[in-house]
């Protein structure tokens, strides 16, 4: 396959000649297309696929970045250079035959006019620059994305010892095999003739123009609360720290103001040796608030306001009216409180979230060298996360019982260890929040900016000032939506339920049924014609449809089907449950939010 498409010597990442695609006076290549443009057949993605598949397996270690053990437990701060650099200029003759030259990278691709008047290698050479990423990296990438495990503790005990521990089990191989969907779905329709950008790639690609509208628009609204989400749990965080002398929206807006900074860092491989310090901050809290939660009572007073007990069993945590004694430790094997399943639900929604990251994978991986490489990175962090929240997880269970808080560092007795854990996991989050607000930025100005208002690509001098114009914007408005709802628990299960199911266990089986279909229902004779620009297929329709889920193999197009029947039933009992719970919160204090100077957290307001 690789000497299919790639030329004997010369740079592997140059790409090959492509002239020969642009005989027909009817065809259109690829680099005068529109940005998403229905007319690009399934078939035609697929050619360029495997063309940008041989190109990339035939790269050398040294070009893509050889990572060792080292490298990967400490990544550099950038990877190495790409070889087709961003800022080369490439000859052109004008229609007198003067030389000029022109630089793909500063040229505005978004803008059609442009691309008109551009080769195909710069057009693809423009793609190649922008792919600087390697997998240690995109291991890093990943764990921060997904790595939450201070929830896991609380989860468990609103389902007790049985159904939570299985739960995350589940939980986790299907979000690897989600994630082992979306690398193969990638893989064969990407390529630096069409590159995808995002999520909602995959469903233009497959579905068309309308899923692609409503994948952008959900994803764009889970990183926006994500981004909130942190803010506003930071914020907590410095209230409890201070002993809630500080202002309480002074707080949730430092950290605002402090993503300011943070969001100025444009590309995911500059972002690796970050996502290194975050994992190492993660695992300092989780090793110090192990030995606080073995040594110490877990914090009673704060369990009311998001324990395990106070979401299933209330009359747990409640104190003894005559003695003021909280009931000791209590651990479930079942289901804490069968009768009303609603806080069980609640916090299988948290553990929902834990897993939530397959939303940036397509991101991550369109920045990658060498995109095959995914899979690796992604279940060795897959392992890693399991075996974090299984051993801490419970752990935390184990001691604090129907005590745990849905933070778990902030439910742990002494001042001194609270603020320890509650200033080291600021430092984590904002990264975290930057890494969300980094990706949900460029969804938007793909699919919006770029799309409709011809804004120039990130890579050119003006894509670059005016994403430092827009990171502060997209900080501002994601602190305004988070703090105006009073519920911060409930916020994330909403988030879980509506975003985050769709995009780790709906979505990628149902892209897959799709991908697969359409694969296997191509034969032998059939395909796209690099010569002409045509496409052959010899039938269509039903018998054709029919045809690919048959051979696409049937056995996992029918579990693919089971896997998106339960997702979406999971999906509906969440959404029930979060609004539920976000209903009575803003019944029971509509005043209370990120607006106030009064903590969440304060139990004692003045």
């Amino acid at each position: 396959m690789a000497g299919a498409f790639v030329g004997n010597g010369g740079d592997p990442r140059m790409s090959v000649d492509a002239t020969a695609i642009d005989t027909s006076a009817g065809y259109i290549s690829p680099q005068r297309r529109l940005l998403h443009d229905p007319n690009v057949t399934f078939e035609e993605y697929r050619y360029y696929a495997e063309k940008t598949r041989a190109e990339e397996s035939a790269l050398k270690d040294a070009e893509v970045g050889k990572t060792g053990f080292m490298q990967v437990l400490f990544p550099p701060k950038s990877s190495p250079q790409p070889i087709v650099e961003a800022q080369a200029a490439v000859g052109e003759l004008d229609e007198k035959g003067t030389a000029r030259r022109r630089s793909s990278a500063n040229a505005n691709l978004a803008d059609r006019s442009t691309r008109e008047v551009i080769s195909m290698e710069e057009w693809t050479n423009a793609s190649r620059a922008f792919r600087t990423a390697t997998w240690a990296a995109c291991f890093y990438l990943i764990t921060t994305d997904i790595l939450g495990p201070f929830g896991v503790g609380f989860s468990i005990g609103t389902l007790g010892w049985g159904p939570g521990i299985a739960l995350f089990t589940v939980f986790g191989l299907m979000a690897g095999y989600s994630g082992y969907l979306l690398w193969r779905i990638f893989l064969g329709l990407d390529s630096y003739e069409f590159p995808m950008r995002n999520y909602g790639d995959l469903a233009f690609r497959l579905y068309g123009s309308v899923p692609r509208y409503i994948v952008n628009i959900l994803q764009s609204i889970q990183l926006i609360c994500s981004v909130g989400l942190i803010v506003i749990s930071n914020g907590q965080a410095i209230s409890q720290v201070s002993k809630f002398k500080l202002c309480y929206a002074i707080c949730c807006l430092l950290w605002c103001i402090v993503g300011f900074g943070v969001g100025q860092v444009r590309t995911l491989a500059k972002y690796g040796w970050l996502a290194n310090l975050a994992i190492w901050l993660n695992l300092m809290i989780m090793f110090i608030s192990m030995g606080v939660i073995a040594h110490s009572p877990p914090n009673y007073a704060i369990s009311v306001l998001g324990s395990a007990g106070g979401a299933t069993v209330p009359a747990d945590i409640t104190p003894d009216p005559t003695t003021g004694i909280y009931p000791p430790v209590k651990h479930y094997n079942g289901l804490p409180n069968p009768a009303s399943l609603i806080g069980s639900i609640n916090g299988l929604m948290q553990g929902v979230y834990a897993y939530g990251g397959a939303q940036l994978f397509v991101e991550f991986m369109a920045e990658m060298k060498r995109p095959h490489d995914f899979i690796k990175a992604m279940w060795g962090a897959q392992f890693f996360i399991y075996s974090c929240y299984m051993i801490y997880g419970c752990f935390v269970y184990y001691f604090q019982g129907q005590y745990s808080y849905q933070i778990a560092y902030q439910g742990v007795s002494p001042y001194g260890w609270q603020t320890a854990g509650n200033m080291l996991a600021v430092l984590s989050g904002i990264i975290a929040a930057g890494l969300y607000g980094n990706i949900g930025i460029k969804v938007l100005y793909n699919n919006i900016l770029m799309d409709l208002f011809r804004f120039p690509p990130l890579t050119t001098q003006k894509g670059k000032v005016l994403w430092a114009v827009i990171v502060p914007i997209y900080w501002t408005v994601a602190f305004i939506i988070a703090a105006s709802i009073p519920d911060f628990f409930g916020l994330v299960s909403v988030v879980a339920a509506f975003c985050i199911i769709q995009f780790c266990y709906s979505f990628p089986p149902a892209l897959a049924l799709g991908y697969f279909i359409k694969k296997h229902a191509m034969r032998a004779d059939e395909g796209f014609d690099p010569a002409t620009g045509r496409v052959v297929r010899h039938d269509g329709g039903v018998r054709r449809w029919a045809r690919g889920f048959v051979a696409g193999p049937l056995w996992m197009n029918i579990f693919n089907i089971v896997y998106l029947g339960g997702a979406l039933t999971t999906f509906i009992l969440g959404a029930y449950a979060a609004i539920d719970g976000i209903s009575e919160s803003f019944a029971a204090n509509p005043q209370l939010n990120a607006f106030s100077c009064n903590s969440p957290l304060n139990l004692n307001p003045s």
